[in-house]
C-alpha cells in the first residue's frame, strides 16, 4: 500500500511539473504596481490658492499631482508677453481701410493684446474661440473690427492688461515651485501668458511654447519640460502640429494608435474599448457634484484599462469655477482610500509608463533554476527611465523569490492566480538583464 501511494505521489509530482510550461513567462503590468487603474490630478493655471490651500492637503495624503503653470508672471521669469510681427501701428492704421478677414486675422488677434491698451486681452480671447469654429468665423472677424475701432477712438486706457489667470497667480514664486518638484509634483508649462492660441498666428504660438518650455528647463531643469496644456484645452489641428514639435506630452491629446481619448467635453463613459488604453479627462468644478466626481474613481477601479485624469482650475474663491478646499479634502481622501487599486501619479509619469509598456520588448530564458529576464524599449530613456512593474510566472514549488538586476536585489513573495505561480516586480528599462531565483538556488 505504502509503495502505492509513494508510486502515485511521485507520478502528480511529474505530471505537475511536465504541466508548468508558462514557467518564465513575463509581461508588463498595464500599471504601475500592478493597479487596476490610474490616476492623475491636474491642475490648470497656477493659481496661488492651488499652492496655498490644495496643495497642503495633497502633502498630508501624500497625493501626487501636476501643476500647469503659465510661466510669464513669476518674479524672475526672463521671457513674457509680446508680440512678433511689423510694428503695431501700422496694423491698427490699415485696419481703418481693409476690413478683417481669413488673411488677416490671425496676425490682428496675435497683436491685438499687445497694442498699449488695457482691456483688449478679453477681445483676444472670444475671437479665437470664436474662430476655432469653422461656423464662428464671421462673428470673430466682426469682433476684430469692432476692437481695433475702438483703439482707433481711444475707447482704452493706456497700458497692459493681462488675462485673469495670468493675475491669480500673484504670489507664486520659483524658489516654491523648485521646493514642491522636489517633493515630487509634476510643474508643467501653460504657456507664458495663457493665450488663446487658436487666434494666433504660428509665430507667435511658438513664441509662447518654446519660450515657456525654455523659462521652465532654465528655473527647473530639463526634467519638467515634458509635459504640456494649451490653455482652455484647445485641440485644434493647427496649434496640436506646432504643440506637438515642442513637447513631447499634451494633455490636451495624444495621439497614440493604442489609446483612446475622451475629452473633457465628451459625454461618453469608458465603455467597450478595442484599444488598450482609455484616457478618461474629466473636470472638477461647481457643475460636478461630488457623488458624480466619485463615480468617476468608482467606473476607473472597476476596468483595468481606464487612466482617469481630473482637471481642477479654481480653488477656494480664486480661479475658474472654483471648488473649496474642504470639498478637494473630501474628494482626495476618496481616492486616497482607494489607492491598493489605483496607482496615482503625475500625468508625465503614467504617459512615460503607456509609451514605455508599449514598445517594450521582453524575453526570458532559464539557466539551472534560474529565471533570465530581459527587456528594454526604444524609447530615448533619458527620457523615458520609469521602472516598469513585470509579472513572471516561476515554479509551484517556490514560496519566495530573489529579483537581482545589477547590484540591486528584492525579495518578493510568490502568489497564484489561474495561470499559475507568480511573482511581480519593478524593474528598470536600461537593458541590465534581471535574474529570478530561490534561496535554494
Amino acid at each position: 500500500m505504502k509503495s502505492l501511494l509513494l508510486t502515485f505521489a511521485i507520478s502528480l509530482c511529474v505530471i505537475l511539473a511536465k504541466g508548468q510550461t508558462n514557467i518564465g513567462q513575463t509581461e508588463v503590468t498595464e500599471w504601475q504596481y500592478g493597479k487596476a487603474g490610474a490616476v492623475s490630478i491636474t491642475y490648470d493655471d497656477g493659481s496661488r490658492n492651488q499652492f496655498s490651500k490644495a496643495l497642503p492637503i495633497m502633502e498630508r495624503l501624500k497625493l501626487p499631482a501636476t501643476f500647469f503653470v503659465i510661466t510669464g508672471g513669476i518674479p524672475g521669469s526672463k521671457y513674457h508677453g509680446k508680440f512678433i510681427g511689423r510694428p503695431v501701428k501700422d496694423i491698427i492704421a490699415e485696419t481703418a481701410t481693409i476690413s478683417t478677414n481669413d488673411q488677416n486675422f490671425l496676425e490682428r488677434c496675435s497683436a491685438a493684446g499687445y497694442l498699449g491698451y488695457k482691456g483688449t486681452i478679453t477681445y483676444v480671447t472670444k475671437a479665437a474661440g470664436m474662430y476655432d469654429n469653422p461656423k464662428r468665423k464671421e462673428l470673430a472677424f466682426k469682433l476684430m473690427d469692432s476692437l481695433y475701432q475702438k483703439v482707433r477712438h481711444g475707447d482704452f486706457q493706456p497700458g497692459y492688461q493681462p488675462c485673469d489667470e495670468y493675475l491669480q497667480e500673484e504670489g507664486d514664486t520659483w524658489d516654491e515651485l523648485r521646493r514642491y518638484a522636489a517633493e515630487g509634483y509634476e510643474i508643467a508649462s501653460h504657456s507664458i501668458t495663457h493665450a488663446s492660441m487658436p487666434g494666433l498666428d504660428s509665430v507667435n504660438i511658438t513664441y509662447e511654447l518654446e519660450k515657456s518650455k525654455e523659462e521652465i528647463k532654465n528655473q527647473m531643469g530639463e526634467k519638467y519640460t515634458f509635459s504640456t496644456e494649451v490653455p482652455y484645452g484647445y485641440e485644434n489641428e493647427r496649434v496640436m502640429k506646432i504643440a506637438y514639435k515642442i513637447y513631447p506630452a499634451l494633455r490636451n491629446r495624444m495621439p497614440e494608435s493604442w489609446l483612446t481619448e475622451l475629452d473633457r467635453p465628451s459625454k461618453k463613459t469608458p465603455a467597450v474599448n478595442n484599444k488598450d488604453y482609455v484616457q478618461w479627462q474629466r473636470e472638477c468644478n461647481t457643475r460636478s457634484p461630488l457623488p458624480l466626481m466619485k463615480s468617476w474613481v468608482d467606473t476607473t477601479v472597476a476596468r483595468r484599462d481606464t487612466w482617469l485624469v481630473l482637471v481642477i482650475h479654481g480653488v477656494d474663491g480664486l480661479g475658474y469655477e472654483a471648488l473649496s478646499d474642504t470639498l478637494l479634502d473630501n474628494y482626495f481622501q476618496y481616492i486616497k482610500n482607494r489607492n491598493s487599486s489605483l496607482w496615482i501619479a503625475t500625468f508625465g509619469d503614467v504617459t512615460k509608463y503607456m509609451r514605455e509598456r508599449e514598445t517594450a520588448k521582453v524575453s526570458n530564458s532559464r539557466k539551472g533554476g534560474k529565471i533570465i529576464v530581459t527587456f528594454n524599449h526604444s524609447l530615448d530613456t533619458s527620457m523615458y527611465n520609469i521602472p516598469l512593474t513585470l509579472k513572471t510566472y516561476v515554479s509551484s514549488n517556490w514560496k519566495q523569490a530573489n529579483i537581482k538586476q545589477g547590484k540591486h536585489i528584492q525579495k518578493v513573495e510568490v502568489n497564484k492566480d489561474d495561470k499559475g505561480a507568480y511573482v511581480q516586480y519593478r524593474a528598470n528599462t536600461n537593458g541590465e538583464a534581471i535574474t529570478l531565483y530561490t534561496n535554494s538556488d
